[in-house]
């Protein structure tokens, strides 16, 4: 289908949003560069494989070219025109976000699941949830932290200890990343997209 949801959290910080419907052959009707191409390919997951088609026809609709998408040694998308992006995709949905600062999204299907691993990455953060939508608010955690560590230069973070989310609630948040490489407070945006969770990060020098 065609684009399903745009908007901006902030001036020059938009979000594209597409729902994924079509068939692989469908989405596959893109101008790939060869390296794509390559890693496409290698894509054994037909999911990941309609994640990172979607992606490309998201960057189409906003007039770039799967040329001006390239990656650093880390693995962190990079523009050629000098923008800021980053990208998600999950089962039905993709996203990426353009914006002139340094930012991260992550979009999550809201899942009962999450509560078995929520030890790995929330603490204190879970402490004021409520009962009615403590998956939902879970996933927004997720995927803040997600975002953050997008943000980050080199990765290789603890999301427990090392990515905090402060004073949230069901639209945004305050974070930090707290390593020796990056001290960053940063403003987190959410919204519910059907049974999805997205988050957005951006960095902000600000201190909240």
């Amino acid at each position: 289908m065609p684009l399903f949801k745009t908007f901006q959290t902030a001036i020059n910080t938009t979000i594209f949003v597409w729902k994924i419907s079509e068939c692989i052959e469908e989405l596959r009707h893109i101008d790939l560069s060869e390296n794509s191409l390559n890693r496409l390919n290698l894509m054994k997951s037909m999911q990941h494989q309609k994640g990172f088609l979607s992606i490309r026809h998201l960057l189409k609709h906003i007039n770039l070219n799967d040329t001006d998408l390239y990656y650093n040694k880390f693995g962190k998308p990079l523009l050629k025109t000098n923008q800021h992006i980053s990208i998600t995709h999950s089962y039905d949905f993709s996203a990426i976000v353009i914006s002139n600062k340094c930012v991260g999204i992550d979009i999550e299907k809201n899942r009962e699941k999450i509560k078995i691993i929520k030890h790995r990455f929330t603490d204190l953060e879970q402490n004021n949830l409520s009962d009615k939508e403590y998956v939902q608010q879970l996933t927004f955690i997720w995927g803040a932290k997600e975002s953050m560590f997008k943000i980050h230069p080199c990765g290789g973070m603890n999301f427990k200890n090392d990515l905090i989310v402060d004073k949230f609630n069901m639209e945004q948040g305050q974070g930090f990343i707290n390593t020796p490489e990056m001290k960053q407070y940063c403003s987190i945006y959410f919204d519910q997209i059907e049974n999805y969770s997205l988050a957005i990060a951006t960095t902000t020098n600000e201190h909240p």
